[in-house]
C-alpha cells in the first residue's frame, strides 16, 4: 500500500538503482509565429560551464539555509530577475530578494485551493519572454487547474487570471503538479495516473485521457480556445488519442527538468509498493515514450502483457529502503560553485531526505552516490539562474547546496 508522506507530502525524485534502456526519439522544432512564447526557455540564464567531468567522489558539499517558508513546494526564476520565486503548498507564491523573504506575496491563491496530502499549490514557472506567470493547483473539488496570469512589475495581476486547462481528479492523490517551459518554448505538465492505488481506471497506458501522462501544449488561446496544440506532438493524429500528450504510462511524475545545457529531460516518478524511478528522455527525442505504468512499476512487471517499446529507467530503487518511500527529483547541476557536481543529476526521497545524485553515459548509470547532506521531508529541488541548486522542505527550510 501507497503511504502517507512526512507532512502531507507531495512527490517526486531520483534514484539510485538500476540503469535502463533508452528510445531513440528526435525533437521538435519550435514555430513561433504560433505564440508570444519566445523558443528558448529564457528561465535561466547562461552560466560558466566548469571544465572537466563530474567527479561525485570529489564533491564537499552543505546546506545553507536562505529562507524558511510554510511548505515550500517548487521554485521558479524569471528571466531578467534576481528573485527566487517559491511556491507554497497552502497557496502563496514567495519571493525571495537580496537574501530576504519579501512580505507580500506575489500571488495568494489561497482561497481558490484545496491543500494538504497530496494537493495544494503545486508548481509554477514564468514564460520564457517573463510576461506570464503559470501555476498547477488543485482546486476546491481536488480537480487540477492550469492557470496563467499576466506580471505587472514583480507581482502577478491577479484580475488577469485565465484557466489554460482543467482536468478532472477522481482521487486526492497521484495529482503530479508540475510545469515547465521546455527549451523548445511549450509548456510541459506533470499529471498522476488519477490516484487511489494501483491504477484502478487503467490510467496509465490510455492514451485518450490526460491522467498518467507529460503533456506539452503552448498555453497562449487561439480564438475560443485556451491553448493550443504543437502540431508535432506524438499523438495528435492518432484516432481515440488525446493530442497534448508527450509521453505516458507514468504513475505520479511530480517532478522533472531540462537539463538547461543538453536539453535531455529527466523524470523522476514516484512509484507504488516497489521501484521510485528516473526516466531519461534525450534532447533530441520526438516524444511517444511509454514509461510502463501500470504494467510495470519500474523495471518490475505488473503483468504478462507487457507492449513492445517501453522505455525502462535509467535509474532506480526500492520504495522501502533505508527509510526511503518517494522520490524527488532534482536538476542536472550546471553551476559553478561545486566543478566536480557538473553534469550529475541530483535527487532525493520525501521521507529519507538525503541528497544523491547519478552520472549516466549512453544510457547507463556511470556513478553513483551520496553527497553527504539531508533534510527533512524534502518536497522538491529549485534552481537559479546561474544554475546553482536549491533543496525545499515541507517544515520550511529552503536550502543552497554550496562548497562545504
Amino acid at each position: 500500500m501507497r503511504r502517507r508522506l512526512a507532512l502531507a507530502a507531495l512527490v517526486a525524485i531520483v534514484a539510485a538503482g538500476c540503469s535502463g534502456s533508452t528510445n531513440d526519439l528526435s525533437s521538435p522544432s519550435f514555430n513561433p509565429s504560433v505564440s508570444s512564447i519566445s523558443p528558448s526557455s529564457g528561465n535561466e540564464s547562461p552560466s560558466p560551464t566548469p571544465s572537466g567531468p563530474p567527479d561525485l567522489s570529489k564533491v564537499k558539499v552543505r546546506l545553507k539555509q536562505i529562507a524558511n517558508l510554510d511548505g515550500a513546494l517548487a521554485m521558479a526564476v524569471r528571466p531578467g530577475d534576481p528573485a527566487l520565486y517559491v511556491a507554497e503548498q497552502g497557496g502563496r507564491i514567495m519571493a525571495i530578494r537580496a537574501g530576504a523573504v519579501d512580505p507580500k506575496p506575489v500571488l495568494d491563491v489561497s482561497g481558490k485551493i484545496s491543500s494538504g496530502g497530496e494537493r495544494g499549490l503545486l508548481g509554477l514557472t514564468f514564460s520564457p519572454d517573463g510576461l506570464f506567470l503559470y501555476v498547477n493547483y488543485t482546486d476546491h473539488s481536488g480537480d487540477t487547474n492550469i492557470f496563467e496570469y499576466r506580471m505587472s512589475g514583480n507581482r502577478a495581476d491577479a484580475g488577469s487570471a485565465r484557466q489554460v486547462l482543467l482536468i478532472r481528479q477522481p482521487f486526492p492523490n497521484h495529482n503530479g503538479g508540475n510545469v515547465v517551459f521546455g527549451p523548445d518554448g511549450y509548456l510541459y505538465i506533470g499529471m498522476g495516473d488519477g490516484g487511489s492505488q494501483g491504477d484502478p481506471m487503467l490510467n496509465g497506458q490510455n492514451l485518450g485521457v490526460l491522467l498518467a501522462k507529460l503533456l506539452r501544449i503552448n498555453p497562449r488561446p487561439l480564438g475560443a480556445k485556451p491553448y493550443r496544440i504543437p502540431p508535432d506532438n506524438p499523438f495528435v493524429d492518432r484516432a481515440g488519442a488525446r493530442g497534448e500528450i508527450w509521453a505516458y504510462g507514468l504513475r505520479n511524475p511530480g517532478r522533472f527538468e531540462f537539463d538547461r545545457q543538453t536539453g535531455d529531460l529527466w523524470i523522476a516518478d514516484v512509484g507504488g509498493s516497489e521501484k521510485e524511478e528516473i526516466d531519461f528522455q534525450p534532447a533530441d527525442s520526438k516524444g511517444g515514450q511509454n514509461y510502463g505504468w501500470n504494467l510495470m512499476e519500474g523495471t518490475v512487471r505488473h503483468s504478462d502483457n507487457l507492449q513492445a517499446g517501453m522505455t525502462l529507467p535509467v535509474s532506480e530503487y526500492d520504495t522501502h529502503s533505508d527509510g526511503t518511500c518517494a522520490i524527488v527529483g532534482g536538476f542536472v547541476y550546471r553551476g559553478s560553485a561545486v566543478p566536480h557536481l557538473n553534469g550529475a543529476y541530483l535527487y532525493s526521497d520525501n521521507c529519507n531526505g538525503t541528497v544523491k545524485a547519478i552520472v549516466v553515459r549512453n544510457g547507463k548509470v556511470v556513478q553513483r552516490g551520496s553527497l553527504g547532506i539531508s533534510a527533512q521531508s524534502v518536497a522538491s529541488f529549485g534552481q537559479d539562474a546561474a544554475g546553482e541548486l536549491y533543496v525545499l522542505t515541507l517544515g520550511g527550510p529552503v536550502d543552497e547546496i554550496v562548497p562545504a
